[in-house]
């Protein structure tokens, strides 16, 4: 008998998360989960504006599950909208400026006036306290590799983004010479969204990914986008 293809959406298209050659944070998570064969269910990564995303998980349109996001981000900090697993990665965000750049961490208004960098059509709750203190202009463009090509030629003051995004940047343009500074929000915990009437899938998905942060194999995999 085939297995049921369950459709896993992301809105992410950036590197280490998603890659262009198909390999990445996400599509190796997606692997992971495929060789572990639970039960009558296979799973494939399906790319989704955010937005669009967003309003099908909130008007309960979503076939699928979500891969990568956070309870806060869908108001469910009670984890009783839907169900979550544990989280299998850890990320935090940073700020990234010109090496010569004045910035004092915890100043307010160390930004003010300066514009910064964030992804077009992106939220950002967890750095809402962060932004009001700063007073930053917010400078949209369509990825964070958009941004920090922007800071390197000087067309913004500074990025916003997570720490394992730039480490990856930083891997592939070592020339690049930014000062960066952890930012005051909570760590990121990537997880899977899903929703209450999968609850079999969740059943399948649950104890796997309780135990993927400790597996070898896992750890392995991550190593390629430190």
């Amino acid at each position: 008998m085939r297995a049921e293809v369950i459709p896993v959406y992301t809105s992410a298209q950036v590197a280490p998360l998603v890659l262009p050659d198909g390999t990445g944070v996400y599509p190796d998570m997606v692997a992971y989960l495929n060789r572990h064969k639970l039960g009558d269910f296979s799973f494939k990564l399906v790319y989704l504006p955010r937005k669009r995303l967003q309003m099908k998980v909130e008007s309960g349109a979503l076939e699928g599950i979500v891969i990568g996001m956070m309870p806060h981000w869908f108001d469910d900090a009670g984890q009783k909208k839907y169900l979550w697993t544990a989280p299998f990665a850890l990320d935090r965000y940073v700020v990234a400026l010109p090496a010569d750049s004045a910035y004092t961490p915890g100043a307010k208004g160390a930004l003010s006036g300066r514009t910064l960098g964030m992804v077009l059509g992106y939220s950002y709750p967890d750095l809402a306290d962060w932004l009001r203190q700063q007073r930053p202009i917010r400078a949209d463009a369509l990825s964070d590799e958009h941004n920090l090509e922007k800071l390197r030629f000087g067309r913004v003051d500074s990025v916003a983004l997570a720490e394992s995004v730039y480490r990856y940047h930083k891997k592939k343009h070592p020339s690049d010479n930014f000062r960066v500074y952890v930012l005051p929000s909570r760590q990121t915990e990537r997880r899977f969204l899903v929703p209450h009437e999968l609850q079999a899938v969740y059943d399948k998905l649950a104890p796997v990914l309780r135990k993927a942060r400790d597996d070898p194999e896992w750890q392995r995999l991550m190593l390629r986008y430190e």
